[in-house]
């Protein structure tokens, strides 16, 4: 069987890099281009999987026409849209690396522009291949804790220009002196630690209430003067169930997937009949029921064969022909916008909204 051929657009993201990588190790999958206006951007990636000079561009039409099986979008969050759109003219399967979009809007226009195209159109959030928070998915499913009626996620690190692709760590003064041209910092582009973190909280807690929207979100943010977007948000949901928290945070004491900071980022789900504490990257859960109110520990199960990263499970369901399931599926990923669009609006109007259409 010939080789997917895989190609990054943009390289905004630092998570490009990871992406790559999983591409590069793929043994059915090849890294046939990529794309970027700014050819320095491009350059660790060249070195690191020594991609040939006739497979780096910086024109996207010359780049699509190594004919793609599948595009990796790493976009600042404002040219998710557009890039979208793009693509979806040239028939490939899109792969968008989180958060889904700026609005709903342009959630909503990304998929009316794949639907045409009969193609695949995934939606990344990475916290879906961490061990403990897919076992959380099973126990709650299995009714361990029984009906879900509050969900907590504290998510965030030090900043996101603190480390590269691999998590290689950038030194203080070198975020300080990228911030001010940073598009992470920049309103336009889709910056502010709310855009960034609060997708995974809505996201993945919609796939853990399968499918259930709130009714209403209220959300503040913190104004820090001379930067113009959040680096901290608190939102609260109102379910028909009970209440879930999801706060976002730049500038956390240490970057979760080296020392977890206090608090610490992960979920802590609330059921009728127990709790589940799931922590970034931990290789266990804290669970208490009924039964056993002491709280105890649950170890993490191993990703199953096919599901060990968003890549290979991606490859898998094009080859197969299934649907996305989970976080990745843009139905599940439009309700964590739309929580992500209503909260944005309610930090702005210091009120509380019902959840937009």
């Amino acid at each position: 069987m010939a080789k997917f051929r895989v190609v990054g657009i943009s390289f905004d993201h630092m998570h490009m890099g990871d992406l790559l990588r999983l591409v590069h190790d793929h043994p059915d999958a090849e890294i046939a281009g990529i794309f970027d206006p700014d050819r320095s951007t491009m350059d660790r990636a060249v070195a690191e999987f020594a991609i040939p000079q006739d497979r780096i561009f910086t024109d996207f039409d010359a780049c699509m026409a190594v004919k793609p099986d599948l595009a990796i979008l790493c976009a600042a969050t404002a040219d998710h849209a557009r890039y979208t759109k793009m693509l979806a003219a040239h028939g490939v399967h899109v792969f968008v690396e989180k958060p889904f979009a700026a609005t709903v809007a342009d959630a909503r226009a990304m998929i009316a522009a794949m639907q045409p195209t009969g193609k695949l159109l995934a939606v990344n959030w990475p916290l879906r291949w961490v061990p403990s928070h897919v076992t959380a998915k099973r126990l709650i499913d299995e009714g361990m804790i029984g009906d879900v009626i509050e969900i907590h996620s504290y998510g965030g690190n030090r900043g996101p220009l603190y480390h590269l692709a691999d998590k290689v760590e950038v030194t203080r003064e070198e975020v300080e002196r990228q911030k001010p041209t940073s598009w992470w910092y920049k309103r336009a582009s889709g910056g502010g630690s709310l855009l960034d973190y609060l997708g995974y909280g809505a996201t993945l807690g919609t796939w853990y209430r399968n499918g259930e929207a709130p009714l209403e979100v209220t959300s503040v943010i913190d104004e820090t003067p001379g930067i113009e977007v959040d680096q901290h948000s608190i939102t609260i949901c109102r379910y028909a169930s009970g209440l879930s928290k999801m706060e976002t945070r730049w500038g956390t004491f240490s970057d979760p997937w080296m020392i977890q900071p206090q608090p610490k980022c992960g979920f802590v789900f609330v059921g009728t009949e127990g709790t589940i504490a799931s922590w970034d990257y931990a290789d266990h859960l804290t669970v208490q029921t009924r039964a056993q109110p002491e709280p105890h520990h649950i170890p993490s199960d191993p990703l199953p064969p096919g599901q060990t990263n968003a890549i290979e499970y991606v490859l898998g369901c094009i080859s197969r022909g299934e649907a996305l399931t989970g976080p990745l599926d843009p139905a599940i990923s439009l309700i964590g916008q739309r929580i992500v669009d209503t909260a944005a609006q309610s930090a702005r109007e210091k009120r509380t909204l019902p959840l937009v259409p």
